[in-house]
């Protein structure tokens, strides 16, 4: 029966770090070119993201290799920050835009880049373990109206529903 456990946990924690049917991670990732200030365009609702605008996530690279994250978002129903700190680990290769991220000790889910502008590293489409997570993050607090149409027809095209999205005001 033990064994029995072991095995679902295992399988459990996997899916937790597994990919949507049909979405690739990025290939040629380059983390150097991804640390830094990124903002929240765009999102699916979420109850640890639910009324915060102002969004954003740093990622800076941690001493033991992985990097650290920290995910800060104004709630004006309080006046106040909300403030998450996690880490984040390659679930594969450095090159492929795949990790692993913990807010809550050692619990870990998907953070995959399916879409990145490889050439600036100026916008990225972000899905967690299943489609019932999405971020459209961006270096700049908006984007011109041609760039985000072509990021949202990408992530309908990926299986995700615009109109579901929560567009947060920066």
């Amino acid at each position: 029966m033990k064994r029995v456990l072991a095995i679902g946990l295992c399988l459990l924690l996997q899916g937790c770090t597994s990919t949507p049917d049909g979405i690739e991670p990025v290939k040629g990732f380059e983390l150097q070119r991804y640390l830094g200030t990124w903002y929240e365009i765009a999102r699916l609702d979420h109850r640890f993201e639910r009324g915060l605008e102002q969004v954003s996530a740093e990622y800076a690279m941690r001493d033991d290799g992985g990097i650290n994250v920290t995910n800060r978002g104004f709630n004006p129903d309080t006046g106040e920050w909300d403030e998450a700190i996690g880490k984040a680990y390659f679930v594969s290769a450095a090159s492929t835009g795949h990790l692993k991220v913990s807010f809550f000790g050692p619990f870990y889910a998907s953070y995959v880049i399916f879409h990145l502008d490889k050439n600036e590293y100026q916008y990225a489409l972000i899905t967690g373990p299943d489609r019932d997570y999405f971020w459209l993050l961006s270096r700049q607090k908006n984007l011109p109206d041609a760039i985000l149409n072509e990021l949202l027809e990408k992530a309908e095209a990926a299986g995700f529903n615009p109109k579901d999205f929560i567009y947060v005001n920066q």
